[in-house]
C-alpha cells in the first residue's frame, strides 16, 4: 500500500472517531502507527466499521450509547477510556448531569471505586470548561 493510500484510508478512520467522539483518541493514533508499520490497516478498518455500527447505528442513539459506554467503563475501572466516552457523550448531546447520573448508577452496580472515578471524570470536565471560559 502506498503512503498516499494509507494516508487517505487512515484519515477516513480518523473522521469516524471525530464524528463519534469529537476527537481522535491517542490510542487510535498509536494503533494507526502500528497498522502502517506492519501493513495491518484492514484490521483497523474492520474494527472501526464495527464500532460505527454499534455506536452510530445503535437503536439507543449516540447520546445514550456513549453514556452506556461511560458507565460500563466506570464499572471496569478503565479510567482513560471512560474519559474518552464521557467526552463523547457530551459531544453527542449529553450534559454533565447525565454523567453524574451514570456515576451514581455505577455506585449501586459497581461500588465506590466506580462512582469515585465517574465523579473524578466529571470534575475534570468541569475544570476543562472553566479553563476554556477563563
Amino acid at each position: 500500500m502506498t503512503d498516499h493510500t494509507f494516508t487517505e484510508r487512515s484519515e477516513a478512520l480518523r473522521d469516524r472517531y471525530r464524528t463519534t467522539l469529537g476527537a481522535v483518541p491517542g490510542a487510535v493514533e498509536d494503533r494507526l502507527r502500528v497498522a502502517q508499520a506492519f501493513g495491518r490497516l484492514p484490521t483497523e478498518e474492520a474494527f472501526t466499521a464495527l464500532r460505527h455500527i454499534v455506536l452510530g447505528d445503535s437503536p439507543l442513539g449516540g447520546r445514550v450509547q456513549q453514556l452506556v459506554h461511560f458507565g460500563q467503563l466506570l464499572a471496569l475501572g478503565r479510567a482513560e477510556p471512560a474519559r474518552i466516552h464521557a467526552r463523547g457523550a457530551l459531544h453527542a448531546g449529553a450534559g454533565i448531569a447525565d454523567l453524574i447520573g451514570v456515576a451514581e448508577t455505577a455506585l449501586i452496580t459497581s461500588g465506590t471505586p466506580a462512582y469515585a472515578l465517574g465523579i473524578e471524570v466529571v470534575v475534570e470536565l468541569l475544570q476543562d470548561d472553566a479553563g476554556k471560559a477563563g
